[in-house]
């Protein structure tokens, strides 16, 4: 999300990607740590385990698309 601070945080003005960062975050109960204290709140293990999920979210809809193709 870049250095945004979370007091400029703006639910409406993500792009796909942060949703989808967004969404993982709050699967894994994170959403509130990273609206109170932002995104470099998050340990180096919590923020590895959202990127590891957002790959394989990101495989998941490329395969997806191109069984449907």
């Amino acid at each position: 999300m870049g250095k945004k601070k979370a007091e400029d945080f703006d639910p409406q003005k993500l792009t796909p990607q942060e949703k989808l960062k967004l969404e993982i975050a709050q699967e894994l109960g994170l959403d509130s740590k990273v609206m109170e204290s932002g995104w470099r709140s998050l340990t180096a293990k919590e923020s590895g385990r959202i990127g590891g999920l957002m790959t394989k979210r990101k495989r998941e809809i490329k395969s997806q698309a191109l069984r449907e193709e």
